[in-house]
């Protein structure tokens, strides 16, 4: 290899270790586009009725700030409220819960009664265990509120800046390159922003009808503390595969303590829940507006959560859209196509 080759390889290498050294901020920045590129289309609608730019991300923006603000005071503290009742009845939920599996050991043939055995002690251990306390550390740790405040208005921030002039921002994301692949980036970046539209589109309307849905079923069926785990499940649901499965356990342990036939009930109901939403919504959107495989989609969450942690988890579905447009473009027409 030539001396200028290895100063490349070197200066890649670089950059790659620098890329991996400030990747929770690389990951922040990649949010305030994505939310960016979401706003934008709102600003150009507003742009119809209001032709100065500023005041369309102004009146957007603060509109924005509004309905989060609404929202917050009208259901984060009923919320909260009932995901304390709900920690309040984990040892309630554990007691019932034995209950049942001694009845079960009973009924079943010897060579299972060991596994059972073997959750009974887990029980015996969580009822110990003061899980509020474990709960509130575990909270207090994951999410210092220091910093999600500052990572919140640095996204804020991002995000009114590129709302403001994204052309220049483009422009000099383009100026990376060649001169004469410009014009294939500038194509790749207007797929991209189709993509990301795209998915918020699906991914809002699946996570409004779900947490609707689990409401009023977990009402029907009698469940106490139906408004927070529907919306639980409407918050979950923006992790597609993962979400579903964490977001049905709550309502099975609260519905535990009226008996194993209510519990069953709920598991039935969310997988109906579920089904409504693979077999109906997304082909009825998320179809039209992605085209994702399911097992790439849960190959990329799991890959960006190790990778990335919780940040890229959430994530990993617009930047998994994000990488398919882009080796689409370079790798599959410039390379596989030709060949």
């Amino acid at each position: 290899m030539k001396f200028n080759q290895w100063i490349s390889l070197l200066v890649l290498g670089v950059c790659l270790y620098i890329s991996w050294q400030i990747r929770s901020v690389l990951l922040l920045a990649f949010a305030a586009v994505t939310f960016a590129v979401v706003l934008n289309r709102a600003v150009r609608l507003l742009q119809e009725r209001i032709p100065d730019r500023r005041a369309a991300v102004l009146i957007l923006t603060s509109s924005v700030f509004l309905v989060v603000a609404a929202l917050g005071v009208i259901i984060v503290p009923p919320f909260f409220n009932q995901l304390q009742d709900l920690l309040g009845l984990t040892s309630q939920i554990v007691d019932r819960a034995q209950v049942w599996i001694e009845k079960l050991g009973g009924m079943i043939p010897g060579f299972a009664i060991q596994d059972l055995q073997g959750v009974e002690t887990i029980l015996n251990q969580l009822r110990t265990a003061d899980l509020e306390m474990m709960f509130s550390r575990f909270f207090t740790w994951f999410s210092n509120t220091l910093t999600i405040v500052l990572n919140l208005l640095l996204v804020t921030a991002l995000i009114i800046m590129m709302l403001l002039n994204p052309k220049a921002y483009r422009g000099m994301f383009l100026k990376i390159f060649p001169s004469s692949r410009r014009g294939q980036v500038d194509r790749v970046l207007d797929d991209c922003e189709g993509a990301i539209a795209g998915w918020s589109i699906g991914i809002l309307f699946n996570m409004t009808v779900i947490a609707t849905m689990s409401m009023v079923g977990l009402w029907i069926l009698g469940i106490p503390l139906a408004f927070a785990n529907g919306l639980l499940a409407g918050l979950l649901a923006f992790i597609p595969n993962i979400g579903p499965v964490l977001s049905v356990v709550p309502p099975v342990a609260i519905a535990l303590l009226e008996g194993p036939w209510k519990a069953l009930a709920v598991v039935i109901l969310y997988v109906v829940i579920q089904q409504v939403e693979s077999n109906i919504l997304t082909p009825l959107v998320m179809k039209k507006q992605v085209s994702l495989l399911p097992a790439m989609t849960l190959l990329s969450q799991v890959t960006f959560a190790v990778f990335f942690g919780f940040l890229g988890l959430l994530l990993a579905l617009p930047l998994t859209l994000i990488i398919q447009q882009w080796l689409n473009e370079f790798w599959v027409k410039d390379f596989l196509d030709q060949h």
